[in-house]
């Protein structure tokens, strides 16, 4: 296989994790799979690390991320063991 195949194929590979994370999550179901309305919600978290508070959402939106996995892996799913974290809303 030539190597722009096996980078094609990781990033494609890469691409379909990527959007596993928004079904994970339950987005795609939570926004009626309103591609507009998910694009925004992603913009608006790059503004928000960008921002002076972007160390703060990282840490926590990382700390969320873990305890999800975690959850996941225990058995539960993630939408299902949700925290209501609005500090940065």
């Amino acid at each position: 296989m030539r190597s722009w195949q096996q980078e094609r194929r990781r990033r494609t590979r890469h691409l379909i994790e990527l959007g596993g994370l928004i079904k994970k999550a339950g987005i795609a179901e939570l926004t009626g799979d309103d591609r507009a309305m998910i694009l925004g919600a992603l913009l608006w978290m790059a503004e928000k690390l960008q921002s002076e508070d972007g160390d703060r959402a990282r840490k926590l939106w990382a700390e969320k991320g873990k305890e999800a996995f975690a959850a996941e892996h225990a058995g539960g799913t993630p939408a299902t063991r949700r925290e209501h974290h609005q500090d940065l809303a």
